[in-house]
């Protein structure tokens, strides 16, 4: 898993469109995140506008950097035939789908870090409150979206295309999970209905972190939905993932 780890990072430091979208894009959408919940009123709703802007930067890099870039690394590696010559050796099939995620999973996992520090450091947001909240957000938000991507991976039929095939899951959950408008500021019907979005559960938990105050009620929930979606997307990726191409 180091090896190929280390391979792909290396693909991901030449690939400079997907080392833009890995680190510029999340912080060229924290703009538009930022003038959007400087429209809404948070009091009285316990969330603040850096406890906001946190959460959906947060969001914005497991999607961003996790879910895009692995949709698209999953469809080229399975198209050089390397997924396919790779099942060939020692390795297991999760070895090879944990390996080529890894630089994907580090570093969205360094860019979290650096996003609450610098909300630390110039929103004056403190410290985490209930940094384990986080944490875990953080991780089965990573493992969602890996899972997810290689799911996604399995319609893809090109690098091209996986940027149409994404999409949908991309904007779904900007509008929906809490990205850029947070929850509870949506009518309560709807935001029950955006509750089931695959990643609702993980941006929760790392709202909940983030913010504190939430009971052990509301992030057990979050959690088990965040858990549940894992579930399913895993079994996506065992019943429909492609380790060669169509022919």
């Amino acid at each position: 898993m180091t090896a190929l780890g280390r391979a792909e990072l290396t693909l991901l430091v030449r690939n400079r469109t997907a080392l833009f979208v890995a680190l510029l894009m999340p912080v060229a959408m924290v703009v538009p995140l930022r003038s959007t919940l400087d429209r809404f009123d948070l009091a009285g709703t316990g969330v603040t506008v850096g406890g906001a802007l946190l959460t959906g930067a947060i969001g914005l890099v497991l999607i961003l950097v996790v879910y895009l870039n692995l949709t698209s690394a999953f469809v080229a590696r399975r198209e050089e035939l390397v997924l396919k010559r790779l099942r060939t050796g020692e390795v297991s099939d999760l070895e090879v789908l944990a390996g080529t995620a890894l630089p994907a999973a580090a570093l969205a996992l360094v860019q979290c870090a650096l996003i609450v520090v610098a909300g630390a450091a110039f929103l004056g947001t403190g410290a985490p409150p209930r940094p384990e909240l986080l944490l875990a957000g953080v991780l089965l938000g990573t493992v969602l979206m890996t899972a997810l991507a290689a799911a996604t991976s399995a319609i893809t039929r090109t690098v091209e295309s996986s940027q149409i095939t994404t999409m949908p899951l991309f904007l779904v959950t900007a509008a929906g999970s809490g990205l850029f408008v947070p929850l509870d500021l949506l009518p309560e019907r709807i935001a029950s209905v955006c509750e089931l979005l695959p990643m609702t559960g993980a941006v929760r938990l790392v709202e909940a972190g983030l913010l504190g105050g939430a009971g052990a009620a509301d992030w057990a929930g979050a959690a088990l939905s965040a858990l549940a979606w894992t579930v399913i997307s895993v079994f996506a990726v065992r019943r429909w993932f492609r380790w060669e191409p169509r022919r």
